[in-house]
């Protein structure tokens, strides 16, 4: 409850206002009865014509008042709930900005995209639900129930027994209804995980024929989501039935009783409009109140995982700012004693690495699948943070820095190449938001990406997500010069030749030394060819250094660096 009261209270004016106009329009619901009842009563007992023309005109009055009010009241709730969702998926957003990888594993990727959508959306239901709904519900009873206590007080303890009796059996439903919601809310994530891997794995699965093995797995997620929501439904038409014949058994009770004392004097017949009125008004807005109710369950679960989200601490977060070191020098990059190990590993990942990247300079890493390579570039980057030693950036500890300042040093490339939906120039701006159009073909032109000047739109030639509709090779080189559009301390390109043939690997190589030459480079590979000429590789295996040194004196020096190059290399190459 704290947390939608925390998204409320910017706008707690507009609220208080929209309560106010939710509670006009009911009381304008309530003073039409009264209204019915004096005009039977009094004008048309006495056929006074010109009372009835009165109360007439004041009906239409209050009815117009009511009406207004209603559409105010809806309007500004409509509002309110649409403020209050944007804040929540910005919030969300924000945080997830935030979370390293270990803490995006916790959740999920298709569990975060269901909460920051289907959740948000239906905390946003229900806000305007309970606003226009549920909130008017308690005046309403209560004065309702005290006007027929004044018509009649047997009448009026009925009215009153009946609410009570409705309100106990919501309350009952909707423990029975959490429950469901919470399976619900867990299946829509499921559902959500297989459509995403069917859809982005669809070539995988024609290639394997495996179209009936997964269908049948998606229609299993559907059927188990079906199943809850039928159940769902079944207890609001049990509800909705329970509440028709209430109102249908009051209304009856109220006829023969009112009938009865009309009879015997006690009553007029404008007293039984009203008290017919009262019933059905009550019971109708406790009705849709039990609509409400039970689906607030839902929106209770949906509150929490997204609580859940917004209240993770997450696992990096930025230290206590330190100023760098007077004898940084040309040292860029420094790894001291560093030692890393996932959360829940048995084993450390990296172990006691000690290397230095200097501007100017390319430091070349390799070594085994599994070697740890690229968990360095996400060191660097605070992807993950040591479990031992330390990692310093033209002096300072990244630990120190804010995680946007480390970043704003640092240009990537990551191991699988990704573009966004858009343009290339979009795309490219992604290095440098100002980037003239002169900076882009030059770092296109750098990347030996000048595939893109014979694309007939050029640079605004479209994007598909993840750039599906360019090869390999033509994503990793847009990449590269993304990467390039940022003049950064240092460069990380995490195997980002390996879709690249070795004449446009080459003069990529080439380019890249005169356009990095003010910089230090750290090239992950798994192709000797594109680190030969590094100035210093250091040589993984099993997570810890093998070797350090350029290629001819690993050669000499470091069986595993041999043993790599004997398995890609010719003897004349070697």
């Amino acid at each position: 409850m704290n947390i939608i009261i925390s998204f409320i209270k910017p706008y707690r004016a507009f609220f208080v206002l929209t309560l106010l106009f939710v509670v006009l329009d009911v009381f304008g619901a309530l003073v039409i009865p009264t209204i019915t009842a004096d005009m039977i009563n009094v004008g048309v007992s006495a056929g006074d014509l010109g009372y009835i023309v009165k109360k007439g005109i004041l009906m239409v009055i209050v009815t117009v008042f009511a009406g207004a009010s209603a559409l105010l009241g809806s309007y500004l709730s409509a509002k309110l709930s649409a403020k209050i969702g944007q804040d929540m998926r910005n919030a969300l957003y924000d945080r997830a900005l935030t979370f390293s990888v270990h803490d995006f594993e916790q959740f999920g990727t298709a569990s975060m995209i269901t909460r920051t959508l289907n959740d948000v959306s239906v905390v946003q239901q229900a806000v305007v639900w309970c606003v226009t709904m549920v909130l008017p519900v308690p005046a309403l009873c209560v004065l309702g129930i005290v006007m027929a206590f004044s018509i009649e007080p047997s009448m009026g303890a009925v009215l009153a027994g009946a609410v009570v009796f409705v309100m106990i059996l919501t309350l009952f439903i909707s423990k029975k209804a959490a429950v469901i919601f919470e399976k619900m809310q867990h299946f829509l994530d499921r559902m959500n995980v297989v459509l995403r891997e069917n859809i982005t794995g669809v070539r995988v699965i024609r290639a394997f024929n495996k179209e009936k093995y997964e269908k049948k797995r998606m229609k299993k997620s559907f059927e188990d989501y079906a199943e809850a929501a039928i159940k769902t439904n079944c207890l609001f038409a049990a509800l909705d039935c329970f509440t028709f014949f209430i109102i249908n058994i009051l209304i009856v009770i109220i006829l023969w009783a009112g009938g009865n004392r009309i009879g015997g004097g006690t009553m007029e017949i404008g007293d039984i409009t009203a008290l017919t009125e009262y019933t059905i008004l009550i019971l109708f807005y406790l009705m849709m109140a039990q609509m409400v109710l039970i689906l607030l369950p839902r929106a209770k679960v949906c509150l929490e995982r997204i609580e859940e989200v917004l209240e993770h601490k997450p696992e990096i977060s930025d230290g206590r700012e330190e100023d760098a070191l007077e004898d940084a020098g040309e040292d860029v990059a420094v790894f001291q004693n560093v030692t890393f190990r996932f959360k829940d590993a048995d084993e450390d990942t990296l172990g006691g690495l000690n290397f230095t990247c200097r501007r100017g300079q390319t430091t070349a890493i390799i070594g085994g699948t599994g070697s740890g390579k690229s968990t360095i570039a996400k060191l660097l980057l605070r992807f993950h943070d040591v479990t031992g030693g330390r990692v310093l950036l033209n002096g300072r500890d990244i630990r120190t820095m804010s995680q946007h300042e480390l970043r704003e040093h640092i240009a990537y490339v990551p191991q699988k190449a990704w573009l966004f939906s858009g343009t290339i120039e979009e795309n490219l701006r992604h290095g440098k938001e100002d980037a003239s159009e002169e900076e882009m073909f030059h770092g296109l032109e750098v990347a030996q990406a000048g595939f893109v000047k014979n694309l007939e739109e050029g640079m605004k030639a479209h994007v598909a997500q993840g750039g599906t509709n360019f090869s390999g090779g033509q994503k990793q080189r847009l990449a590269i010069a993304r990467a390039l559009m940022k003049k950064a301390d240092l460069y990380i390109f995490d195997d980002s030749f390996s879709a690249l043939d070795f004449k446009t690997d080459r003069a990529l190589r080439r380019a890249l030394a005169q356009e990095t030459k003010d910089a230090a480079v750290l090239i992950i590979a798994q192709r000797i060819n594109t680190i030969l000429n590094a100035d210093q590789i250091i040589v993984l295996h099993n997570g810890k250094t093998a070797g350090i040194g350029n290629h001819k004196e690993l050669m000499e020096s470091c069986s595993v660096y041999q043993e790599i190059a004997r398995s890609q290399m010719k003897g004349e190459e070697m």
